[in-house]
């Protein structure tokens, strides 16, 4: 059976171009950046090149980029490392509720050394309103932290906008990009962001490297500690032949930006337009409007998502329910309870995000497919009434 794979905000598969840097790196650039031999140099050109094709990427300055593991310890680092710095006694922060894990727990985390944290609301389309982050606002505010692209719905944050109210206020800005990098235009500079944060297996590059811009004269605290490495934002000796492939993956992405963004964006609404033609009761959650070109979140009322995500990985679909497992029960999505579906809704919802691999072909394989099993499944509903 042939596979196809739909669940691109959850990992990519490396590239072929980033495996061509990959491979002879990992054989021939085994330096440690560290060292003054000829090996290490070596290592060290290297690293800083990556750097430079990374922050191309967000038209940022080559010196304000760390390199790290991923977005989790970009978020970490950018939350607690700003949040520690600063001096004040009574500090206050400002997030979403629709934040990834890497953000909200994070935060939790604060909340637990005793700084108080404003989970702001989101509408029904999945959008934060930049004056609900401004009326959050306390004189103790240091930081506010405001993903950039939605990893469930897909939708794109105002971030110009809480910026310019964060610059008035004073207050570090932080965003969450990793499911922007690569996927729409991105430019630190425009959007005033002081942190931002990356991850490359989101952009086709392995697990297990990331970037975090951190605005020049930003003040950041490690997270981490032992050596000097990475400006003493980070210690810990580079992954120089992560940082190439994410430099790799950073430059590709850049070149084909606009045309690579289109045909997938092309290809999300053929699958979206097939799905609602072929099967009732179901729609789209979130902003039909501003999301980036990859995601859909559909719902299928009367089916639920996971049952019918067993029954696309059976037909050779791979797709996310974006509901949590814990202590063996499903739990629905927090970000679809956000936007105010019903539990039951947003157990029924399924995530569909698109990359370089898919085709037109494949979209009208999977909903097919979909159609199929929602058919199927909804016989055997004791919740589901055709009308």
């Amino acid at each position: 059976m042939r596979r196809y794979y739909f669940d691109h905000n959850a990992t990519t598969p490396v590239s072929a171009e980033v495996l061509e840097v990959l491979v002879p790196a990992l054989l021939e650039v085994y330096g440690n950046a560290s060292s003054i031999h000829r090996e290490g140099q070596l290592a060290k050109q290297k690293l800083e090149a990556a750097r430079r094709h990374t922050a191309a990427l967000l038209h940022a300055d080559p010196k304000e980029l760390v390199f790290l593991s991923g977005g989790t310890e970009a978020d970490n680092l950018a939350i607690l490392g700003t949040v520690r710095a600063n001096p004040s006694a009574k500090k206050h922060v400002i997030t979403t509720a629709i934040e990834h894990p890497a953000v909200l727990n994070t935060c939790r985390e604060l909340e637990r050394e005793g700084v108080e944290v404003t989970y702001v609301r989101v509408g029904s389309d999945g959008v934060v309103d930049p004056a609900d982050v401004r009326r959050a606002l306390r004189p103790e505010t240091v930081l506010i932290s405001v993903m950039h692209v939605n990893n469930e719905l897909g939708t794109v944050q105002p971030l110009a906008e809480i910026s310019s109210i964060a610059r008035e206020a004073g207050v570090l800005f932080h965003s969450d990009g990793v499911q922007a990098a690569g996927k729409i235009p991105t430019d630190v500079k425009a959007l005033g962001v002081d942190l931002y944060s990356i991850s490359g297996h989101k952009l086709y590059a392995p697990k297990g490297i990331g970037a975090l811009y951190v605005q020049s004269d930003t003040r950041l605290w490690p997270i981490q500690f032992g050596g000097r490495h990475e400006r003493e934002r980070r210690p810990g000796t580079e992954n120089v032949p992560g940082a190439l492939a994410l430099g790799c993956a950073a430059a590709a992405a850049e070149a084909d930006l606009v045309t690579e963004s289109a045909r997938i964006a092309e290809l999300r609404d053929r699958l979206e337009r097939g799905i609602l033609d072929r099967v009732p009761a179901c729609g789209v959650n979130g902003s039909l409007s501003r999301r980036g070109p990859n995601t859909t979140n559909i719902f299928f009322d009367g089916v639920e998502g996971e049952a019918m995500l067993i029954s696309l990985d059976l037909k050779g679909f791979a797709v996310s329910s974006g509901a949590a497992c814990s202590s063996g029960a499903v739990e629905p999505s927090h970000v679809l309870l956000a936007i105010g579906l019903a539990r039951e809704r947003a157990r029924a919802s399924l995530r569909f995000s698109l990359g370089r691999s898919n085709t037109a072909e494949q979209v009208d394989a999977l909903i097919d497919a979909v159609a199929e099993s929602a058919a199927q499944l909804r016989k055997l509903s004791p919740t589901y009434t055709s009308a």
